[in-house]
Protein backbone atom coordinates (compact mmCIF):
# COMPACT_ATOMS: atom_id res chain seq x y z
CA UNK A 1 0.00 0.00 0.00
CA UNK A 2 1.19 2.86 -0.64
CA UNK A 3 1.61 6.22 2.08
CA UNK A 4 0.67 9.26 1.70
CA UNK A 5 2.98 12.17 2.66
CA UNK A 6 2.08 15.62 2.79
CA UNK A 7 6.00 17.75 2.83
CA UNK A 8 5.67 21.31 3.79
CA UNK A 9 9.33 23.01 2.79
CA UNK A 10 9.95 26.21 5.30
CA UNK A 11 12.86 28.08 3.77
CA UNK A 12 13.91 31.18 2.48
CA UNK A 13 15.80 31.89 -1.26
CA UNK A 14 18.61 33.53 0.82
CA UNK A 15 19.67 30.66 2.54
CA UNK A 16 22.21 28.18 1.63
CA UNK A 17 21.12 25.16 3.76
CA UNK A 18 17.62 25.80 2.34
CA UNK A 19 19.06 24.53 -1.70
CA UNK A 20 21.09 21.67 0.16
CA UNK A 21 18.28 20.50 1.82
CA UNK A 22 16.19 20.81 -1.11
CA UNK A 23 18.56 18.98 -3.05
CA UNK A 24 18.85 16.28 -0.24
CA UNK A 25 15.21 15.98 0.49
CA UNK A 26 14.33 15.59 -3.44
CA UNK A 27 17.01 12.77 -4.06
CA UNK A 28 15.92 11.07 -0.75
CA UNK A 29 12.30 10.77 -2.17
CA UNK A 30 13.96 9.43 -5.82
CA UNK A 31 15.25 6.92 -3.54
CA UNK A 32 11.82 5.68 -1.91
CA UNK A 33 10.31 6.46 -5.39
CA UNK A 34 6.96 4.79 -5.78
CA UNK A 35 6.87 3.86 -2.25
CA UNK A 36 5.03 6.82 -1.43
CA UNK A 37 2.63 9.66 -2.92
CA UNK A 38 4.01 13.05 -2.00
CA UNK A 39 1.83 16.14 -1.75
CA UNK A 40 4.95 19.14 -1.62
CA UNK A 41 4.34 22.45 -0.38
CA UNK A 42 7.03 25.64 -0.78
CA UNK A 43 6.10 27.70 2.32
CA UNK A 44 7.46 31.23 3.25
CA UNK A 45 10.74 32.25 5.95
CA UNK A 46 12.58 35.70 5.86
CA UNK A 47 15.82 35.42 7.21
CA UNK A 48 16.03 38.92 7.04
CA UNK A 49 12.47 40.39 6.55
CA UNK A 50 14.18 44.10 7.27
CA UNK A 51 16.56 44.14 5.03
CA UNK A 52 16.11 47.11 2.96
CA UNK A 53 16.33 47.87 -1.04
CA UNK A 54 19.55 47.11 -2.28
CA UNK A 55 20.60 44.48 -0.05
CA UNK A 56 23.81 44.46 2.07
CA UNK A 57 27.28 43.44 2.02
CA UNK A 58 27.20 39.79 2.82
CA UNK A 59 30.66 39.69 4.88
CA UNK A 60 29.09 43.06 7.06
CA UNK A 61 25.81 41.45 7.14
CA UNK A 62 27.02 37.87 8.91
CA UNK A 63 29.48 40.02 11.49
CA UNK A 64 26.68 42.15 12.29
CA UNK A 65 24.18 39.52 12.94
CA UNK A 66 26.14 36.45 14.07
CA UNK A 67 29.53 38.06 14.80
CA UNK A 68 31.73 35.94 12.59
CA UNK A 69 34.99 36.97 11.08
CA UNK A 70 35.50 37.29 7.33
CA UNK A 71 37.96 33.99 8.07
CA UNK A 72 35.24 32.05 9.06
CA UNK A 73 32.95 33.02 6.99
CA UNK A 74 35.06 31.93 4.19
CA UNK A 75 35.52 28.74 6.08
CA UNK A 76 31.67 28.46 5.98
CA UNK A 77 31.32 29.15 2.82
CA UNK A 78 33.87 26.38 1.84
CA UNK A 79 31.86 23.83 3.64
CA UNK A 80 28.30 25.10 2.10
CA UNK A 81 30.42 25.02 -1.51
CA UNK A 82 31.48 21.42 -1.12
CA UNK A 83 28.10 20.02 0.30
CA UNK A 84 26.50 21.50 -2.92
CA UNK A 85 29.02 19.78 -4.98
CA UNK A 86 28.04 16.62 -3.71
CA UNK A 87 24.80 17.27 -4.35
CA UNK A 88 24.88 18.47 -7.93
CA UNK A 89 24.04 22.06 -6.81
CA UNK A 90 26.50 24.30 -7.38
CA UNK A 91 27.31 27.36 -5.26
CA UNK A 92 29.64 29.88 -7.21
CA UNK A 93 31.61 31.51 -4.76
CA UNK A 94 32.84 34.92 -6.82
CA UNK A 95 30.40 37.39 -7.76
CA UNK A 96 27.75 36.73 -5.17
CA UNK A 97 28.91 39.01 -2.44
CA UNK A 98 25.24 40.71 -1.71
CA UNK A 99 22.41 39.44 0.75
CA UNK A 100 18.64 41.36 -0.03
CA UNK A 101 14.99 41.17 0.97
CA UNK A 102 13.08 37.99 -0.76
CA UNK A 103 9.85 38.97 0.25
CA UNK A 104 8.87 39.08 -3.51
CA UNK A 105 10.16 36.12 -4.33
CA UNK A 106 7.97 34.40 -1.39
CA UNK A 107 5.18 35.93 -3.14
CA UNK A 108 5.64 34.80 -6.55
CA UNK A 109 6.29 31.08 -5.19
CA UNK A 110 2.81 31.47 -3.31
CA UNK A 111 1.42 32.41 -6.69
CA UNK A 112 2.94 29.18 -8.21
CA UNK A 113 1.58 27.11 -5.47
CA UNK A 114 -1.82 28.52 -5.87
CA UNK A 115 -4.89 25.94 -7.50
CA UNK A 116 -5.49 27.45 -11.11
CA UNK A 117 -2.05 28.92 -11.50
CA UNK A 118 -1.40 28.08 -14.94
CA UNK A 119 0.63 25.76 -15.66
CA UNK A 120 -0.02 23.96 -12.74
CA UNK A 121 3.22 22.32 -10.48
CA UNK A 122 5.48 24.73 -10.76
CA UNK A 123 6.15 25.75 -7.48
CA UNK A 124 9.31 24.09 -6.39
CA UNK A 125 10.49 24.41 -10.11
CA UNK A 126 10.68 28.06 -9.30
CA UNK A 127 11.90 27.51 -5.95
CA UNK A 128 14.58 25.40 -7.59
CA UNK A 129 15.33 28.51 -10.29
CA UNK A 130 15.37 31.01 -7.73
CA UNK A 131 17.90 29.11 -5.62
CA UNK A 132 20.09 28.85 -8.91
CA UNK A 133 19.69 32.72 -10.22
CA UNK A 134 21.21 33.63 -6.25
CA UNK A 135 23.13 30.99 -5.57
CA UNK A 136 24.94 30.13 -9.00
CA UNK A 137 24.41 32.89 -11.21
CA UNK A 138 24.87 36.11 -8.26
CA UNK A 139 21.38 37.34 -9.19
CA UNK A 140 19.36 39.86 -7.09
CA UNK A 141 16.70 37.79 -5.99
CA UNK A 142 14.72 41.05 -4.88
CA UNK A 143 14.82 42.66 -8.33
CA UNK A 144 10.86 42.42 -10.54
CA UNK A 145 13.19 41.75 -13.36
CA UNK A 146 15.33 38.77 -12.26
CA UNK A 147 12.22 37.51 -10.76
CA UNK A 148 9.83 37.79 -14.01
CA UNK A 149 12.82 36.01 -16.11
CA UNK A 150 13.00 33.27 -13.75
CA UNK A 151 9.44 32.26 -13.50
CA UNK A 152 9.71 32.25 -17.24
CA UNK A 153 12.65 30.41 -16.90
CA UNK A 154 10.17 27.62 -14.17
CA UNK A 155 7.40 27.59 -16.71
CA UNK A 156 5.63 30.33 -15.40
CA UNK A 157 4.16 33.27 -17.55
CA UNK A 158 6.53 36.46 -17.19
CA UNK A 159 3.80 38.95 -17.94
CA UNK A 160 1.89 37.31 -15.31
CA UNK A 161 4.71 37.60 -12.70
CA UNK A 162 5.64 40.92 -13.54
CA UNK A 163 1.78 42.19 -13.13
CA UNK A 164 1.41 40.37 -9.59
CA UNK A 165 5.13 41.92 -8.71
CA UNK A 166 3.58 45.57 -9.43
CA UNK A 167 0.83 45.10 -7.06
CA UNK A 168 0.18 43.90 -3.75
CA UNK A 169 -1.71 40.50 -4.89
CA UNK A 170 -0.51 37.56 -1.67
CA UNK A 171 1.30 40.13 0.58
CA UNK A 172 -1.53 39.46 3.14
CA UNK A 173 -1.28 35.60 2.35
CA UNK A 174 2.12 35.26 2.73
CA UNK A 175 2.43 37.36 5.57
CA UNK A 176 0.16 35.11 7.76
CA UNK A 177 1.71 31.96 6.23
CA UNK A 178 5.30 33.67 7.92
CA UNK A 179 3.74 34.36 10.81
CA UNK A 180 1.77 30.92 11.27
CA UNK A 181 5.17 29.30 10.63
CA UNK A 182 7.45 31.56 13.12
CA UNK A 183 4.04 30.78 15.96
CA UNK A 184 4.43 27.26 15.81
CA UNK A 185 8.22 27.44 16.59
CA UNK A 186 10.16 27.06 13.68
CA UNK A 187 12.90 29.82 14.27
CA UNK A 188 15.30 28.28 11.65
CA UNK A 189 15.39 26.80 7.92
CA UNK A 190 15.10 24.47 6.33
CA UNK A 191 12.41 23.32 8.54
CA UNK A 192 11.05 20.46 6.82
CA UNK A 193 7.17 19.72 8.13
CA UNK A 194 5.97 16.07 7.69
CA UNK A 195 2.55 15.05 7.59
CA UNK A 196 1.59 18.77 10.06
CA UNK A 197 3.15 16.32 12.60
CA UNK A 198 6.71 15.57 12.10
CA UNK A 199 9.93 18.13 11.67
CA UNK A 200 13.00 17.38 10.28
CA UNK A 201 15.46 20.47 10.83
CA UNK A 202 18.34 21.55 9.13
CA UNK A 203 20.32 20.82 5.42
CA UNK A 204 20.12 16.61 6.66
CA UNK A 205 22.40 14.06 4.31
CA UNK A 206 19.87 12.39 2.03
CA UNK A 207 20.58 9.46 4.06
CA UNK A 208 18.64 11.36 7.01
CA UNK A 209 16.22 12.51 5.16
CA UNK A 210 15.25 8.85 3.23
CA UNK A 211 15.27 7.47 6.75
CA UNK A 212 12.55 9.62 8.64
CA UNK A 213 10.36 9.98 5.88
CA UNK A 214 10.53 5.96 5.18
CA UNK A 215 9.95 5.51 9.15
CA UNK A 216 7.24 8.16 8.84
CA UNK A 217 5.33 6.14 6.18
CA UNK A 218 5.61 3.10 7.74
CA UNK A 219 4.20 4.63 10.76
CA UNK A 220 7.07 4.25 13.19
CA UNK A 221 8.35 7.37 13.52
Amino acid sequence: MTASLRIDFVSDISCPWCAIGLSALEQALERIGAEVQTEFHIQPFELNPQMPPGGQDITEHLAQKYGSTPEQHAGIRETIRQRGAELGFVFRLEGRDRIYNTFDAHRLLHWAGEPGTVPAGRQRALKKALLAAYFTDGEDPSSHEVLARVAGLAGLDPLAAIEILGSDRFVTEVRELEAFFTGAGINSVPAVIVNQQYLISGGQPVEIFEEALRRIAAGTA
